[in-house]
């Protein structure tokens, strides 16, 4: 695709510095982190950030600075979106520049990027945009309908989005099942049995989960009040329900795990050097847990944080459990949020092929 906008083209350009950011988008990540209470999504746009300044540096030989042309964004398109031709796959990246993004780690790996990630990456730039109250390139007409196009191209070609692997109850009972009497084997099982029975929470929300919001109402009987969730970072709202049970099995294991580590204060899920436990599980670190005991457990499919909430809302759907309930626990505030999440499982795993079979 060619640009009416004339840019410096790439010839000659600098090593890439992935740490000296641009000064405008610097202060653009200071006011994000200012005002995101999500330390995921702060780590985004931070990543996001810093490759939008080493790219643009390396693509037209000088900084980023705002507003950015509309053509560059739509560069930006190209360079990264896959696009068939008579020679197969293509786009405009070069070589050159993708090798240097890799080698400073910025990118994982050389080529194209996946069409969510491009997608993300300028819905950074144009909060970025709005914060600074400037001229926004990204939702100009031609970059929304270049992307548009790109989504349908993706469609065609039998691009789907990657969803990860529900782990319903027949699926976390395999998990626990890999899960021994050593101290690790006791926090994996309550960590697992936590993030289902909770309501399904993310990786981040077990990572964050900590002592003072935990409270024993009975013998293994807890209530967790969540105070944060990307649908509620800014606390409990009036139509949430914070408070999330951990009852029977969970609770047991919640117990044994709190009696076996001594923890009475901090983070619930810590990391351990044999015997010991150290700091806060990472977010990261939660979904390499739950993959981790997949593997052990021999299932087949893409496993991580989120499989345990895809699974927590299959499983309630599967066993009839009304979706108000289920929303109550978690913290969806849209039907189609979390109709999405809800995985039938094989063709005749699907309870709604089988409504002219007698019980």
């Amino acid at each position: 695709m060619k640009n009416n906008v004339h840019l410096p083209t790439l010839s000659s350009f600098p090593v890439l510095a992935p740490d000296a950011l641009a000064t405008s988008a610097a202060e653009a990540v200071r006011e994000i982190l200012a005002e995101a209470a999500s330390a995921n999504t702060t780590r985004s746009y931070h990543s996001a950030l810093r490759y939008w300044a080493a790219w643009f540096q390396g693509r037209f030989g000088t900084p980023i600075a705002l507003p950015v042309p509309e053509a560059a964004v739509v560069q930006f398109i190209v360079d990264h979106v896959a696009r068939r031709a008579k020679a197969g796959l293509v786009w405009e990246l070069p070589v050159a520049l993708d090798t240097q993004l890799v080698a400073a780690g910025l990118k994982q790996h050389a080529g194209a990027y996946k069409l969510s990630t491009v997608v993300h990456r300028i819905a950074v730039l144009s909060s970025v945009h709005q914060l600074k109250k400037q001229p926004n390139p990204c939702e100009q007409p031609a970059v929304r309908h270049l992307l548009a196009r790109a989504r349908r191209a993706a469609v065609k070609r039998g691009e789907r989005p990657s969803k990860k692997t529900a782990i319903v109850r027949s699926g976390l009972e395999a998990l626990i099942a890999t899960c021994d009497d050593s101290l690790e084997g006791v926090r994996d099982r309550a960590l697992l049995y936590f993030a289902f029975a909770s309501g399904g929470r993310r990786r981040s929300e077990v990572a964050a989960a900590d002592l003072s919001d935990l409270r024993l109402i009975g013998p293994d009987q807890y209530v967790y009040r969540l105070e944060h969730s990307k649908t509620q970072q800014a606390g409990p709202s009036a139509t949430s329900t914070p408070d999330k049970p951990i009852l029977g099995i969970a609770g047991q294991a919640m117990t044994a795990w709190l009696t076996a580590s001594g923890l009475t204060e901090g983070a619930i899920f810590r990391r351990l050097w044999t015997k010991r436990t150290g700091d806060a599980l990472s977010p990261a670190a939660v979904g390499a847990i739950v993959q981790r005991r997949a593997a052990k457990a021999g299932l087949k499919g893409s496993f991580g944080g989120h499989s345990l909430r895809s699974g927590f809302i299959t499983e309630g759907a599967r066993q009839g459990v009304a979706l108000p309930a289920l929303m109550a626990m978690t913290e969806h505030r849209s039907v189609a949020s979390v109709v999405g999440y809800f995985q039938a499982g094989g063709v005749a795993d699907n309870p709604a092929a089988r409504l002219l079979e007698d019980d």
